[in-house]
C-alpha cells in the first residue's frame, strides 16, 4: 500500500535522527574559530523539526566541561501541533535548545576566552557516541564551507522553489480584501504551506511597518508589517525579504501575508486556513 511521504517523514519526528555532511563546518566564538570539522552530522531530537549541528567531541577546540544530565521529557508540555504531520507537538526553532527531548549529558562549551553554558548536548545514544550536539544560536558566526550560515542548519531534506504564476490570488479579512493579485511569486517550501508573495501595487491594505526581523536558513532576513483591521492590529502579519538569499532570490522586496490568520481565495476558491507554528 502506497504511503503519503509527508506521512512517512511525520511517523520519525519522535526519534532522534541524524544524517552526515560532507560540507565543512566552522563556527566562531569570541573572534576564535571554536569548531572546525568535516565530520558533522546533522543531528534533530525527537519532535524538532529542524536540525543542529553534531561535531565529535575533538573537533570543539576550546573543550567542553560537564554541566548535568538532561531530563529526556524536559520538553514535555512544549511545542505546536500541526495535525496533518504528526499527533504530537513538534518543537519548532522558538523552543529553546535547552528543552532536550531525548535522555544525555548536557555540557558548557569553551572557546574564545569564553563560557557558553548548556551550549552542548551528548545524546545517550551509541549512533552519536563521541559527539556532541551544539546550541547553533549560542555562537557568534556558523560557515558551511567559507559561506555564512544563519538562523539554523541548512536541512538536506528541505527545499525551497519558487515560481511566477497567472493565479488569481485574494487575500481577505472579514470579507474585505486585503490584497488582490493575477502576477503573484509563489514559494513552495518543504513541509510548509504554499506562501503567495505579492507586488506591492497590488496590496489594498495599509502597512504599518513593525520592527519585527526574523532569519530563515534558506531565504534570509524577513522584514515585517502590522495590518490594522476592525479596530484592531493585525501584528507582524505581512513581511518580506528585501535581500534574500540565493534560493528565495524572485521574492525579493514582494509581500507574503499569514494564510494561517487571514482568509485565502485562490482562482475563486477560499481555502482553509492552514495550522503551522505561525497560526496563533
Amino acid at each position: 500500500m502506497a504511503i503519503q511521504f509527508r506521512g512517512l517523514l511525520g511517523s520519525e519526528v519522535g526519534q532522534l535522527r541524524y544524517e552526515p555532511t560532507a560540507k565543512r563546518i566552522r563556527a566562531m566564538l569570541g573572534g576564535d574559530t571554536v569548531v572546525d570539522t568535516t565530520r558533522a552530522v546533522l543531528a534533530w531530537e525527537p519532535r524538532r523539526i529542524v536540525p543542529s549541528y553534531a561535531v565529535p567531541v575533538e573537533d570543539v577546540r576550546g573543550g567542553l566541561a560537564a554541566a548535568g544530565t538532561a531530563d529526556a521529557g524536559g520538553a514535555d508540555g512544549m511545542g505546536v501541533r500541526v495535525p496533518d504531520l504528526t499527533a504530537r507537538p513538534v518543537l519548532d526553532p522558538s523552543v529553546p535548545f535547552a528543552a532536550h527531548s531525548t535522555a544525555g549529558d548536557v555540557v558548557d562549551v569553551r572557546g574564545g576566552g569564553q563560557v557558553r553554558p548548556g551550549a552542548g548536548f551528548r545524546p545517550a545514544d551509541p549512533d552519536l557516541a563521541g559527539y556532541v550536539v551544539l546550541d547553533f544560536g549560542a555562537f557568534d558566526a556558523w560557515y558551511e564551507e567559507d559561506e555564512r550560515n544563519v538562523s539554523h542548519p541548512r536541512d538536506p531534506f528541505h527545499r525551497v522553489d519558487v515560481l511566477a504564476s497567472s493565479r488569481r490570488v485574494s487575500l481577505e479579512l472579514d470579507g474585505k480584501a486585503l490584497a488582490r493579485s493575477s502576477r503573484p511569486m509563489l514559494l513552495f517550501e518543504t513541509m510548509l504551506p504554499t506562501r503567495y508573495y505579492l507586488p506591492r501595487e497590488d496590496i489594498q491594505a495599509e502597512l504599518i511597518p513593525s520592527d519585527t526581523r526574523t532569519y530563515c536558513a534558506y531565504k534570509g532576513q524577513a522584514s515585517y508589517w502590522s495590518v490594522p483591521a476592525g479596530g484592531d492590529l493585525l501584528a507582524d502579519i505581512a513581511w518580506a525579504y528585501e535581500d534574500p538569499l540565493h534560493d528565495a532570490l524572485n521574492v525579493r522586496g514582494l509581500v507574503a501575508f499569514f494564510t494561517e490568520r487571514v482568509d485565502l481565495v485562490l482562482d475563486g476558491e477560499r481555502l482553509e486556513r492552514p495550522i503551522t507554528p505561525w497560526s496563533a
